[in-house]
């Protein structure tokens, strides 16, 4: 095998990493998955979840931010207060307006 990997071109090694890399990929997440099986079963058979368990829920989603504050000149435009400061809401506080002016 080593002689027929010393013939090989350069495009043809690298497609053969690629598909190398997809496969071990490939192969450990059907393993993850397989042992996820084995464990959720185990939990099944004692009579609980596996989210029961472990304290979690892997479908719990983040609900959006509320919105906190909206723009005086176009009330379609709001903001949480979360992350950076919108343009509208850093020029409103720079004219001299205060947060709670421009709360929802």
């Amino acid at each position: 095998m080593i002689a027929d990997i010393n013939s090989l071109s350069l495009k043809e090694l690298k497609d053969l990493q690629s598909q190398i890399a997809k496969a071990i990929t490939s192969f450990e997440d059907r393993k993850r998955k397989q042992a996820l099986a084995e464990i959720e079963e185990i939990a099944r058979s004692k009579g609980f979840s596996l989210a029961e368990l472990t304290g979690s829920s892997a479908t719990r989603k983040r609900a959006p931010a509320v919105a906190k504050y909206a723009n005086p000149a176009d009330t379609s435009e709001t903001w949480s207060g979360r992350g950076r400061k919108p343009r509208w809401f850093a020029s409103a506080l720079a004219g001299g307006k205060r947060p709670e002016d421009l709360a929802i």
